[in-house]
């Protein structure tokens, strides 16, 4: 029981900005859970066929890629504050807009300026959390972070099909009809302008405001707030930034690449399998939409509850030891998920193998946010999500030309080979690359970046 507060407890104590960003965290994951799953169907719903669907998924995809840099760039100049602002802000807008047109065109610009407002979102979501939060509190806060965003996932959906079968049913509409989508994209836009006002409710942390702070003294008792308290005893020295596009040059470019290149190695292994698997589980074992939909729903549930453990895991081995032990121990698990001609086992390790390979991300993003500077975060956000998305549209090709030359069976088993493999590959070089980092850090007492 001790030990149970004691692990509760650690889970306190987060600054004030912290405390309104993981309120931001789930009131805006609920307008983004309800879009991932309902606006696709949406479309389905107002008569647009799948090759339209796909054009638009593709339209937001791609404003989400040229929207990482920018908003990386535009973070230093003008604070996170302010970029996450214009990111949910641009969200709300992107939402409502759909309430006013049925015409493609618009359509397809709205659902880009929604995957542009994503990427801004996420791309300054972890500078943040690392610049309103102190050294010992960063385990707990970013898995908190992460773990609030799998439960609202969950949560949302549930609550989007609650809310669509109540009003069909009273309003005496068919399951599929738009006016029961455009509920749904009423409380989205609310809750992304619920979650506007939350981030402006951030303190300020524009450059010009930090470099006034840098001519104060903390006095005993004064609140901490995060950076700009760094900033105030001087911090690191800015990165150096490109002449021509204004991004920051890492100030150790091995260090900085070595921190994305098994995460890369990972994203190529997953794109080939992990948006794929509903339909691996459909055609070997024949369960139905209603079956798969509770899978993966605990599947969600179970990997919310292995993130909350994660900060205990590293707190005893470290953050880069607490990610290598439950990315390698889901390593196992992914061969019985691949090669299981069992269902009960195939369920198990699919929710085993995805609780721990996830429960290690928020651990390594603070790991790699403690290893930068401050001007390197968000650029290292944006260069991570840019290199994930091309390991899933590397991936992609790759698991439709093996499905479409060795068939169903043997595809995937190629598939689930590879991305053991991968899988691997990531996790030992994580290891080696980093596995002694802690521990040197410690013996000479040095601080990491604040």
């Amino acid at each position: 029981m001790n030990a149970l507060r004691r692990y509760v407890r650690s889970f306190t104590g987060f600054e004030r900005d912290a405390r309104i960003f993981l309120v931001t965290t789930l009131v805006y994951g609920i307008a983004l859970s309800l879009w991932w799953v309902d606006f696709n169907l949406y479309l389905g719903a107002l008569g647009f066929d799948p090759a339209f669907i796909g054009i638009a998924a593709t339209a937001s995809s791609a404003a989400g890629v040229v929207a990482a840099f920018p908003a990386s760039i535009l973070s230093d100049r003008i604070g996170r504050r302010l970029v996450l602002a214009l990111g949910t802000g641009g969200a709300t807008l992107g939402i409502g807009g759909l309430l006013l047109t049925s015409a493609p065109g618009p359509i397809l610009l709205l659902a880009a300026v929604m995957g542009a407002a994503n990427q801004a979102f996420f791309v300054v979501q972890s500078p943040l959390l690392m610049e309103r939060s102190r050294p010992e509190h960063r385990n707990e806060l970013f898995s908190l972070q992460f773990a609030i965003s799998n439960v609202t996932n969950v949560g949302a959906a549930l609550l989007g099909g609650a809310v669509a079968a109540i009003v069909g049913s009273s309003a005496g509409l068919g399951a599929n009809d738009p006016a029961v989508y455009r509920v749904l994209i009423v409380i989205m836009a609310g809750a992304a302008g619920l979650a506007t006002f939350t981030v402006l409710a951030l303190r300020d942390d524009r450059p010009r405001r930090r470099r006034d702070w840098r001519t104060l003294e903390q006095r005993p008792g004064d609140a901490w707030t995060g950076e700009p308290i760094a900033a105030r005893a001087g911090g690191p020295a800015p990165g150096r930034r490109s002449a021509r596009l204004g991004i920051p040059r890492p100030a150790d470019p091995r260090i900085f690449w070595r921190l994305l290149i098994p995460g890369f190695l990972i994203a190529l292994g997953a794109g080939q399998v992990i948006p794929f698997l509903n339909v691996f589980i459909e055609g070997k074992f024949g369960l139905d939409l209603a079956a798969l939909n509770v899978v993966f729903a605990i599947t969600s549930l179970g990997t919310a509850i292995a993130i909350l453990v994660q900060p205990a895991l590293a707190r005893r081995f470290g953050k880069v030891g607490s990610v290598v032990l439950v990315q390698g121990a889901s390593i196992p698990f992914l061969v019985i998920l691949g090669f299981s001609p069992i269902l009960w086992t195939v369920i198990v390790a699919m929710a085993v193998r995805n609780s721990l390979m996830n429960a290690g991300n928020p651990i390594a993003n603070a790991f790699a946010m403690e290893q930068l500077r401050p001007a390197e975060r968000a650029t290292y956000s944006a260069t991570a999500s840019l290199l994930w998305s091309l390991g899933w549209v590397i991936a992609g090709p790759w698991y439709s030309i093996l499905q479409g030359t060795l068939g169903f069976d043997a595809g995937y088993a190629v598939n689930f080979v590879t991305i053991i493999c991968l899988y691997s590959a990531g996790t030992w070089l994580y290891w080696h690359w980093f596995g002694s980092v802690e521990a040197r850090q410690r013996a000479a007492g040095k601080r990491v970046p604040a």
